[in-house]
């Protein structure tokens, strides 16, 4: 504002008294144009909540009951493509003898199905829960996401890592929470990001390397699975009640079973199975 108002007073003696009009036409713009940037704001990001619906009941633990179960796969599985990285030399290297291959169906011990996602869905709207503030880690290892399928609750941070000594680029891409596309190069420091809303399950990709793929499901209740090597979940501390299990696989798509009832102090076991003859989605 000082240098407008020099600006105005050298405008004055140079041009005489018929300036004056135009030197407060001068500072008029140049007040609005101050008052537009001071008002120009990127968006911030959504506060990640600490606890989900604090109106709500806690789950009594001396009534709360479980479900379990496994998921196995029928059939012959799709063989596993292989993943050339020869123009990426540094990650080649972490997969020499073991070439890299895509990870959207693995099997584990006795058929199990990996990366399964496994969760109740139901009416919750009673109960509180408070949101883990220990980070889920999303690392990038050999140019590939570890792990390939995660899951956390809405608001609880995620801490995506890069351990290669090659630059990546993070771009989660969903429907209804904020998307977010960044470049971390090597020996950075880890990004902290969270999910503000519920989402089953958020792809991810690398716009530098396109073969790398993740997926992550935002749940506001602690009721969810991933499934490993063995393909088993559980379910814990489960409030009495009748829900849906749910049961989502990136490539042949969802599961459920209908009434699943939960009993006070019991546990429920449910068993899924995904076919090879599924049509994939």
């Amino acid at each position: 504002m000082l240098r407008a108002k020099r600006k105005i007073r050298q405008f004055r003696r140079a041009a005489g008294p018929r300036a004056g009009a135009l030197a407060f036409l001068f500072v008029a713009i140049a007040i609005a144009l101050v008052l537009i940037s001071c008002g120009q704001k990127d968006e911030a990001p959504e506060a990640p909540p600490t606890v989900i619906n604090p109106g709500g009941q806690a789950v009594d633990p001396a009534t709360a009951g479980s479900v379990t179960g496994a998921v196995t796969f029928d059939g012959d599985p799709p063989a596993r493509k292989i993943i050339s990285m020869s123009a990426v030399p540094n990650c080649a290297k972490e997969h020499a003898g073991d070439p890299a291959v895509a990870e959207d169906v693995v099997l584990g011990d006795n058929r199990a199905l990996q990366n399964v996602v496994v969760y109740l869905k139901g009416d919750f709207s009673r109960y509180s829960f408070t949101v883990p503030q220990v980070a889920v880690d999303l690392d990038q290892k050999g140019c590939q996401y570890r792990p390939h399928v995660l899951a956390l609750m809405a608001g609880q941070p995620l801490l995506v890592a890069n351990s290669d000594k090659v630059s990546h680029n993070i771009h989660p891409i969903p429907k209804s929470n904020r998307e977010w596309n960044e470049s971390q190069p090597p020996g950075s420091v880890p990004l902290r990001r969270s999910f503000a809303r519920e989402e089953v399950a958020i792809p991810v990709k690398c716009n530098i390397h396109l073969w790398m793929k993740a997926y992550i499901a935002v749940f506001g209740a602690p009721y969810f699975a991933v499934t490993g090597r063995d393909g088993t979940f559980e379910l814990r501390n489960v409030p009495p009640g009748t829900y849906t299990l749910v049961a989502w696989h990136e490539t042949y798509g969802v599961q459920e079973r209908q009434n699943v009832t939960v009993a006070a102090n019991q546990s429920e076991a449910v068993a899924f199975t995904f076919s090879a003859t599924a049509a994939p989605r």
